[in-house]
């Protein structure tokens, strides 16, 4: 199998560095639809009690920044792993709800069992990469992406459910869809532009990496989609034991741990708590961690991301995830995100 520079370049790799074009075509396609406008009168005439958003994994995390628009909009929002909620909250997925589920298969065993549990009347979005999934077909509106088929690990069909997600956001919301599409049409070129470094941004990561033995990715707000995220994909991908929390949660406890084997990765993130954020890198230096900031304004390097709204924030913020991924693997000798138990689509839950 080819190989640069220690990275073994596989099905993983080449669905990084597709996301650019999962971005453009997922964009292409998204479009306003007599049931998303439905769905955004009812919300505003108050007919929905409460809004219940789901997923599992990636699909799970990426729900973040849309719970928080939510709140801050002034509606009930209530985020739940799928498997949670259809053994531990079923009542609530009623004609009261509007439930907006992502999955990129739409044919998980969990989402199955989410579809026999809703009650009818539950008006359902869904979010999935498979039009003609069970998910999809048997949903009262959907938003598809268009990221094509994927090799193993979550990352370019991840991308554009975050796209999807601010999409259908501000649909819901009453947002300009034209700003929307306009602010979103910037994820593309500058994914594209920090991919154009890869190879530099892993060479510079095998180095920083160098003899670190526990990992934290951490973050607050949006950002959690992120944190959470990478926490999943580099045990996947690299075989590498991760944590994703969020930077409070971290001083919590963790922050015990902190010696020069542990390195944590600290997004930057929204500017309500960027200075929080900064404050704990510096925190953790200090305690004899190892640490970095990601975000606009870090040094230039694999940690610096390119300027976009606040929008595009979170589809920018795994991009040195997924390079960390890359490190790691390469460092291990293996390849990165060639599953060895899992499988791309859980049958069993």
């Amino acid at each position: 199998m080819p190989s640069h520079e220690g990275v073994i370049e596989g099905g993983y790799l080449r669905d990084i560095l597709d996301q650019p074009s999962a971005l453009e075509d997922t964009l292409a396609g998204l479009a306003e639809s007599p049931a998303l406008a439905g769905a955004a009168r009812r919300l505003a005439n108050g007919e929905f009690q409460r809004i219940v958003l789901t997923g599992m994994g990636s699909s799970f995390h990426a729900l973040h920044p849309l719970n928080l628009q939510f709140l801050n909009h002034g509606w009930t929002s209530i985020m739940l792993e799928t498997s949670e909620l259809v053994h531990y909250a079923p009542r609530i997925l009623g004609p009261a709800t509007l439930l907006i589920a992502v999955s990129q298969s739409g044919r998980s065993a969990e989402i199955l069992r989410l579809l026999e549990t809703r009650q009818s009347g539950c008006l359902t979005i869904a979010i999935t990469n498979t039009p003609d999934s069970p998910l999809a077909l048997r949903s009262g509106a959907q938003v598809l992406t268009r990221a094509g088929a994927e090799f193993t690990v979550s990352c370019k069909t991840y991308v554009a459910a975050l796209m999807a997600l601010a999409w259908t956001a501000d649909l819901l919301t009453h947002r300009d869809p034209g700003q929307t599409r306009r602010e979103l049409a910037q994820a593309a070129p500058a994914v594209a532009a920090y991919l154009s470094h890869w190879k530099a941004h892993v060479r510079e990561l095998e180095t920083e990496l160098a003899g670190v033995r526990r990992l934290f990715v951490l973050g607050r707000g949006p950002s959690l989609a992120s944190t959470g995220t990478a926490g999943l994909i580099i045990k996947e991908s690299a075989h590498f034991h991760a944590e994703g929390m969020s930077a409070p949660a971290f001083r919590h406890g963790p922050f015990e741990l902190l010696s020069g084997d542990l390195f944590a990765l600290v997004f930057s993130g929204d500017p309500l708590t960027a200075e929080l954020n900064k404050r704990l890198v510096g925190d953790i230096l200090r305690e004899g961690g190892r640490a970095a900031l990601a975000g606009e304004s870090a040094a230039p390097g694999v940690f610096r991301l390119p300027q976009a709204p606040a929008a595009v924030r979170p589809i920018l913020e795994i991009l040195p995830v997924e390079m960390l991924t890359l490190a790691l693997a390469a460092m291990a000798g293996r390849e990165a995100g060639r599953f060895e138990r899992a499988s791309k689509i859980t049958v069993i839950e």
